[in-house]
């Protein structure tokens, strides 16, 4: 019997609804129930010491009307946790755990709303919600800020060797989709689509972090990026995250010109992140991302969330206003 290609998990629930939620930030929420990051395994760091927390702050997005999680695998890598001794069957396993721990909460909150009427979760009409399962880039297990220049200087195979083994256990491990997000470069978003074509039942979204409001962090234009992956079947959403929300309306007019393919963008806070002493510094964005996803939206955007030190007060504030 020939096997059907599973529906595309975004695409259900853009067919109902006419915006899609994700969650915040992981790294900073889970700074704030008290765990130390400053580690070049970053969140992934809280897998080994503390993974109740990780599951209590995905319930916290969840609760906040999130359709969807992004698991605390972003920097966990086989060879980020070999760094730290943990031999490669375990590091898979801390890798796929990612997964367990935001279906947990998923789950957890599902059976909540399914006995709980409108007055109580305050949602119409809410979908089931996703676990996505973050890849994030080369650059973050270089632990330098990499990841917001994009020049790695190593060869395609260097990148899909980083790659496969994680993206094979998330995928195992029962995620609805691959988050493939931060990419600062064609090089790395091309490996990674390619490598997606090595588990053909399987769907991505692609997000870029950004050197402005018209190219990605290396200097492709966005207009050249969206063009380049508009076709490919098994990419979802294209768009951007950890960029400040003051140029998210320009390159999302650029990304919905460019492509078919529903715009996909959660901004930081604003403020700037330096990678030597892991520390944020500046203002944050002027105005409140809810009020801000109106023009997102009137110029293209489809699915919204947070990245960087946003929270689920903003979530739920977004969900409130997207889905009545």
């Amino acid at each position: 019997m020939t096997q059907t290609q599973p529906t595309n998990p975004i695409e259900q629930i853009l067919r109902e609804h006419p915006v899609m939620i994700l969650d915040g930030a992981l790294a900073t929420e889970l700074e704030q129930h008290g765990c130390d990051l400053d580690d070049p395994l970053w969140s992934a760091r809280v897998l080994l010491e503390n993974p109740d927390v990780i599951v209590q702050v995905h319930t916290d997005y969840f609760r906040a009307g999130a359709d969807c999680a992004i698991t605390s695998s972003y920097q966990a890598t086989v060879d980020g946790f070999r760094k730290r001794g943990i031999g490669e069957q375990a590091a898979l396993d801390l890798i796929r755990k990612t997964v367990e721990l935001a279906a947990q909460a998923r789950d957890d909150v599902w059976a909540e709303v399914q006995t709980s009427d409108i007055s109580v979760t305050g949602f119409l009409a809410r979908p089931r919600p996703l676990v996505a399962a973050s890849v994030g880039p080369y650059g973050a297990y270089l632990a330098d800020g990499s990841e917001y220049i994009g020049h790695y200087g190593v060869s395609d195979e260097t990148l899909a060797a980083f790659h496969r083994p994680r993206m094979a256990a998330l995928l195992e491990a029962g995620a609805d989709i691959l988050a493939f997000e931060t990419i600062p470069s064609l090089q790395e978003a091309q490996v990674l689509v390619d490598l997606l074509k090595e588990f053909p039942h399987a769907y991505a979204w692609l997000s870029f972090s950004l050197k402005d409001g018209t190219s990605i962090s290396e200097g492709t234009p966005l207009k050249t990026c969206a063009q380049t992956f508009g076709s490919e079947p098994q990419i979802t959403a294209i768009g951007l995250n950890c960029a400040p929300m003051e140029v998210v309306t320009e390159a999302v007019s650029i990304l919905s010109r460019a492509s078919d393919k529903p715009v996909i963008v959660y901004p930081n806070s604003g403020e700037v992140y330096d990678a030597a002493t892991k520390t944020w510094s500046g203002q944050g964005s002027c105005g409140s991302m809810s009020d801000a996803s109106e023009q997102w939206v009137a110029a293209g955007a489809r699915i919204i969330g947070g990245c960087c030190r946003t929270t689920p007060h903003q979530i739920d504030e977004l969900a409130k206003k997207w889905r009545k």
